[in-house]
């Protein structure tokens, strides 16, 4: 992935400061899906977040992969959750 680099944390500063919740998140997916595309082949999507439950979409080399919970768990929701403290969990749709 040449030119572009990968942060070890997501950088959320260039979202307007009035953003919601479903925004923040939304760029919050859409940068650790560039992570997971990069690394695996794989992408997920946002589906439906309502503060306390997140729904997403893996696709690519995650959709059936039989480590997709990991993904889903150890990726997705333990990147998420320190940004949404209230997050109580996170589905695969």
């Amino acid at each position: 992935m040449a030119g572009r680099e990968l942060r070890a944390f997501p950088d959320l500063g260039s979202l307007p400061l009035d953003a919601d919740d479903q925004e923040r998140m939304r760029a919050l997916i859409g940068i650790l899906s560039a992570y997971i595309e990069h690394f695996h082949g794989g992408a997920v999507d946002m589906v439906a977040f309502d503060g306390e439950t997140l729904q997403v979409r893996l696709s690519g080399n995650c959709h059936g992969c039989r480590l997709s919970e990991v993904t889903l768990h150890g990726w997705v929701e333990g990147t998420v959750r320190p940004f949404f403290p209230k997050l109580q969990r996170v589905v695969s749709v």
